[in-house]
């Protein structure tokens, strides 16, 4: 105490006021032995065994409990006092109890300017913050404030279970800066139960087969990889691009096609099933999200069509929230997550997002493709601290990396390195330096290990030590395997590292993944199990996707581009055919051209805005049916009937102007049966689009597709050619502009003769079933060609 009150004898002299504070604070501090005398004698003998450090932030913080004590005597009560403090308990906080411990300290006095009150506004005194969740319940005692003496102290008192007062590092590398666009991140991740996985994969092989002209190719991806991962450890897949890191992830993660793996691969010793798809979490490495939701709604809508049946929709709700919170989300939750043109999260979010929508399920194995790739070291470093905390939470991760820092790459448990397909070290990440030293590739620079053990996979040895061996073959080699600097060639140097791990590594864990696991057979056989899990029924997943197609695309919808597209045209026609006289023969001839460029405008319009619904869909849809999130057909009904209430109303609208602007027959029968025939016209029009997106799934070649469909429907239309040859006259019955002109005839002019370009006015019974068949038919076709797109894709 008297040390602490020594070191404050740089600060000016107080007033009356502020001495008569300190000294009742002061007899407070004093009173803590005789109220506390066990805790008190507790202290002193673990004090003694205790290291300097430790002894140096216990006097820290009695100090700033003296100071602290000085503003609690402003307020007559403390907070908890059953909370005793110790210096020990203080002082030597557990790594695992203490995920942040920040100390920063500023002088406390000023030179220059006001001397009696410059010290008040530019003192900053050191402030501690103890994140203290895990610990026992001791309750905070105060947050105290010292103005007056030009100091400001933060810190919460508790006590420590005498079996955690074991770590004398206070602070450690793991004590991350907090990420400024994080906000709080309280890494308290799904503790209930989880299934544990053990992944083991062993001679690993994946072939592609291209086809030419003539001949077809074989291509080698990957080349007998060798590996295993247990619950709570990270796996980091590192090599160079092309190395086959991203198939390797995609082979582990059940999403590449089975026929041209070769290897085995077994999730508890058992091989893959779709009941993994319930237990495995998938992140890619393009993020993959609907640009106008919203952080809250995006994981709301994944929890309540991924999570179990047995929750309810709040239980639901309640765990997109928290994984909110645990990802440090809370900030931006109502924030559009944005895309190329529309401004949202920033990109460290946007991935934090990603890694949401996987671990709201509480998954068992968690994959992840390059999460860091696009951003800043800071928020990279927070991306893998997330993965940490999700695996010691018993969770198996395993994440392909590309180029990490240092700090980044000693989070890592085991590693894979890959070079041109093959395996070039399996094992522990920190000993990955230890073992290429072994075998004589050691650098001459300090470097990053990962950025070392790149370029080794790349064959480049530039500040390198060259091992013996390669030495010896550059000397014995002929003139094509020399360098001007006498530096082995790539390959050379890749087919030694190759050699070296099958030598010393390979076989020793080939032999270890040959053991059992010690589980349950229980445990084993849920992984085997071949039933799938919904998490929602059919009419559930319905109206999910529905609700959250109209949230996405209302703004696509109601934008003023295309308000004003719509209402500009309405205004043209209607002043083209200001007020046109329906009575005489020419006035209704006139009117013919006006229904003919409706029911072409409506027919052209909603198929060029279908055809991209499903090609731009893709990468969501593929998503999506791999984790099993719905079924096809509840996709595909809902994706379909959520356009029409929006594409309906524009409709309205346009005829509002140029129905009555254009003076057409006003009736209120004949304007609605005007309506609901536009309306055929536009779904019939969105099924063709739908169909040829779905069909090619290529923006390229569906809108060179559909804009000849089209002109070829426009022109048999029956407004420009009356007699068509009768070997082509079939192609008028597959118009819809056909149908829906003489049902515009037949609705204006039913009882007027003679008929308008040589029309029939009957009941119209035919046009209406022909373009109901159509409606139905090219959406057949458009499901029919996702469900060979799916079965191609093995989902």
């Amino acid at each position: 105490m008297l040390r602490g009150a020594l070191q404050l004898k740089h600060i000016k002299a107080p007033n009356k006021r502020q001495k008569l504070l300190f000294f009742f604070s002061s007899l407070q501090l004093f009173a803590l032995p005789l109220v506390y005398p066990e805790k008190v004698v507790f202290c002193m003998e673990k004090s003694m065994n205790s290291t300097t450090l430790a002894r140096t932030k216990s006097e820290q913080l009695v100090i700033e409990t003296q100071a602290a004590a000085t503003q609690t005597s402003k307020s007559p009560t403390m907070q908890n006092e059953d909370a005793p403090i110790t210096s020990e308990s203080m002082g030597t906080l557990s790594r695992k109890s203490s995920q942040r411990m920040v100390v920063g300290a500023s002088p406390g006095r000023s030179s220059g300017g006001n001397k009696n009150n410059s010290h008040i506004r530019k003192a900053r005194s050191a402030q501690v913050k103890l994140d203290v969740e895990e610990l026992s319940n001791g309750a905070a005692l105060s947050r105290a404030s010292s103005a007056s003496l030009g100091l400001s102290f933060s810190f919460t008192g508790f006590t420590v279970p005498p079996d955690e007062i074991t770590d004398s590092k206070p602070f450690s590398d793991d004590d991350i800066p907090e990420d400024i666009e994080a906000g709080t991140c309280k890494p308290k991740f799904q503790t209930e139960p989880t299934l544990p996985i053990y992944l083991k994969f062993s001679d690993v092989t994946y072939k592609v087969i291209t086809e030419g002209m003539t001949t077809s190719e074989e291509r080698d991806i990957l080349n007998g990889i060798t590996g295993a991962v247990s619950p709570g450890e990270v796996l980091a897949l590192m090599g160079p691009s092309g190395s086959g890191k991203t198939t390797l992830l995609n082979l582990l993660g059940g999403r590449l096609i089975q026929s041209t793996v070769g290897g085995s691969v077994t999730y508890n010793d058992q091989p893959y099933s779709k009941f993994l798809k319930s237990k495995i979490g998938f992140v890619t490495q393009d993020d993959v999200l609907f640009p106008h939701l919203t952080v809250k709604e995006t994981l709301t809508y994944t929890a309540r069509l991924r999570l179990s049946k047995a929750l309810s929709r709040q239980q639901k709700e309640k765990r997109a929230i928290d994984v909110i919170y645990e990802l440090g989300l809370e900030r931006c939750q109502d924030t559009m997550i944005g895309g190329s043109f529309v401004r949202g999260v920033s990109g460290g979010e946007r991935k934090r997002v990603c890694i949401g929508n996987e671990i709201i399920i509480n998954p068992s194995l968690l994959f992840l493709d390059e999460p860091t790739s696009g951003l800043d070291s800071t928020t990279a470093l927070r991306t893998v601290q997330t993965l940490q905390n999700i695996a010691e939470a018993g969770k198996t991760v395993i994440t392909t990396i590309h180029q990490p820092s240092s700090r980044l790459f000693h989070k890592f448990d085991k590693l894979v390195l890959l070079g041109k397909g093959s395996s070039l070290y399996f094992g522990r990440a920190s000993e990955a330096m230890a073992y290429f030293s072994s075998i004589g590739c050691s650098p001459l620079i300090a470097m990053n290990p990962a950025e070392f053990l790149l370029d080794l996979a790349n064959g480049n040895i530039n500040d390198i030590s060259v091992p013996s061996e390669l030495e010896d073959k550059v000397q014995m080699g002929n003139s094509e395997t020399e360098t001007r600097n006498e530096k082995p060639p790539p390959a050379v140097v890749h087919e030694y590292l190759v050699e070296a791990y099958e030598s010393r590594v390979a076989e020793n864990e080939k032999k270890k993944l040959m053991t059992p696991l010690p589980l349950d057979d229980e445990i084993k056989l849920k992984v085997f199990s071949s039933k799938r899990e919904w998490g929602a029924s059919w009419w559930q997943q319905y109206c999910i996707l529905f609700c959250r197609g109209i949230k996405e695309r209302r703004h696509d919808y109601f934008s003023w581009l295309r308000i004003t597209q719509v209402l500009s045209t309405a205004i043209i026609l209607g002043l083209l055919w200001w007020q046109s006289d329906s009575k005489s023969t020419r006035g209704r001839q006139d009117q013919a051209g006006l229904l003919f460029f409706i029911a072409v405008f409506w027919g052209f319009f909603p198929v060029f805005t279908a055809i991209f619904t499903f090609p731009q869909e893709r990468a969501m849809l593929s998503k999506e049916r791999a984790a099993d999130m719905y079924r096809l057909s509840a996709y595909f009904l809902a994706r379909t009937t959520s356009d029409l209430p929006l594409d309906l109303i524009l409709p309205v609208l346009f005829l509002l102007v140029v129905y009555f602007m254009a003076g057409l027959r006003l009736s209120a029968g004949r304007f609605f049966l005007s309506m609901l025939t536009v309306f055929l016209c536009i779904i019939a029009a969105q099924g063709l689009g739908l169909a040829i997106g779905a069909t090619l799934m290529d923006l390229k070649r569906a809108t060179t597709l559909a804009s000849v469909t089209v002109m070829t429907f426009m022109l048999a239309g029956g407004y420009f050619v009356k007699k068509v040859p009768v070997f082509i006259s079939w192609i008028r019955y597959m118009s819809f502009n056909y149908h829906i002109y003489k049902l515009l005839l037949k609705v204006q002019y039913q009882d007027i003769t003679p008929p308008v370009n040589g029309i029939k006015t009957d009941n119209g019974l035919w046009e209406v079933g022909a373009l109901v068949a159509m409606i139905f038919g090219y959406r057949v076709l458009a499901y029919l060609s996702l469900r060979r797109m799916q079965l191609h894709r093995g989902a």
